[in-house]
């Protein structure tokens, strides 16, 4: 079995790196005190790393592919929805509107 090569190695992170760059999106926008809005998008993060790891084949998942696929499946959807459940249902508390 040969190595892979540096750019099939490069483009199996792409999905990884989508994800990873949305939650540094998140990340800013709750330093700028717009932690609302930065838990719906790590929630979407979660969501959309759970559709790559739905559909894209282990190899090609990356970092992404932790578990088995039903299990990285339900784990990112799960968490995605309950992060995106709190941010759209909490009102007022310490941190405002």
């Amino acid at each position: 079995m040969s190595a892979p090569r540096p750019e099939r190695a490069f483009l199996e992170q792409v999905p990884f790196a989508l994800v990873l760059t949305l939650v540094l999106v998140a990340g800013f926008r709750i330093w700028q005190y717009h932690w609302r809005q930065g838990a719906v998008i790590i929630g979407g993060a979660l969501l959309v790393a759970a559709v790559f790891r739905a559909v894209l084949p282990p190899a090609r998942a990356g970092l992404l592919a932790v578990r088995g696929r039903p299990v990285d499946v339900l784990s990112y959807s799960g968490l995605g929805l309950v992060i995106l459940f709190f941010a759209f249902t909490i009102t007022d508390g310490p941190f405002g509107t």
